[in-house]
């Protein structure tokens, strides 16, 4: 199969050099930039499950020849519009593409451009970062990637693009419960992201706060109710999990929203946040706290885009 990574940054960087290094047909499309730095330097990951580099195949905005057979899009949400344009030509007839940003936005966007049938549930999970110099740093262990058909088919494209993804130094899993993992993962991303920006302080830091464990799980509860509304109410082991997650001592912290925010970068607010509002709103269900979240980072982001 032939494989488009869509961006080569600390989520597609690090599933499509492991792709390369298992010897999967693996192709990067990139800014020019980041392809001046990787044709100079390599595609660098440093990791737990060890460190490699290599050189990737890379190709720029209008240079796609044709159609791929499977494209990992990667991107952050707010670039999203962008990335369809340029890899337009990519999509054929037969082409799957696999979605790991967050939240559901991105997925109606996709199905209108480039027709229902391209698009197949994903949901990835790895805690890596781009450093200053252009490498992938994997700060956890963990590096996984689910997809199934949005239906929840075993359909015979889907058994092919298993095939290709398994056994190449990641765990990879076919779920035929895709789209109820992709809410709980956006229930995950939302909950730690707006609760941390919101706060602007981390998990633990605003558990110890007075009050503060039961606000993480209110905003916990709020979500939760807007993902029952769409049919997709979060299991109950996940919840005991989130629940957890939000208010003890543990690994995750903070999120890569809350980082972007302290960094003074672009945040997926109204993807990730913002979205869940309005489709709160119009399932009828209130969501004050997670409200006050989207307008925290809408005040943020008009200002960061003022500059």
């Amino acid at each position: 199969m032939r494989i488009l990574i869509v961006g080569a940054g600390a989520t597609g960087g690090y599933f499509g050099g492991r792709l390369a290094e298992a010897g999967r047909d693996v192709t990067f499309l990139v800014r020019f930039a980041r392809a001046k730095r990787l044709r100079a330097d390599g595609l660098r990951i440093v990791s737990p499950h060890g460190d490699l580099t290599l050189s990737p195949k890379l190709v720029t905005a209008g240079g796609i020849d044709g159609p791929f057979d499977v494209v990992l899009l990667t991107v952050k949400a707010y670039a999203l519009d962008a990335a369809l344009r340029d890899l337009g030509p990519a999509v054929g007839p037969e082409t799957m593409i696999l979605p790991v940003l967050n939240g559901m936005r991105h997925v109606d966007a996709l199905r209108e451009r480039f027709g229902a049938q391209t698009v197949v549930g994903c949901v990835c999970k790895v805690v890596s970062t781009l450093d200053e110099e252009g490498r992938i740093i994997q700060s956890l262990p963990l590096q996984e990637l689910n997809y199934g058909e949005l239906d929840g088919a075993r359909s015979p494209r889907i058994e092919r693009l298993d095939a290709a993804l398994r056994d190449a130094g990641f765990d990879a899993r076919l779920s035929s419960e895709i789209l109820q993992e992709m809410w709980e993962k956006w229930v995950l991303v939302s909950s730690v992201g707006g609760a941390t920006c919101l706060m602007r302080g981390a998990l633990d830091e605003i558990a110890a706060a007075p009050g503060g464990a039961d606000f993480l799980l209110a905003f916990l509860a709020e979500i939760g109710a807007v993902a029952a509304a769409a049919g997709h109410a979060p299991r109950a082991d996940f919840l005991e999990q989130m629940q957890v997650l939000l208010t003890k001592q543990g690994a995750i912290k903070a999120s890569s929203m809350y980082r972007d925010l302290t960094q003074g970068f672009p945040v997926e607010g109204e993807q990730i946040i913002g979205d869940l509002v309005i489709r709160a709103r119009d399932a009828g269900v209130a969501v004050p706290l997670v409200a006050a979240a989207r307008t925290h980072l809408s005040v943020y982001q008009n200002r960061l885009d003022a500059d």
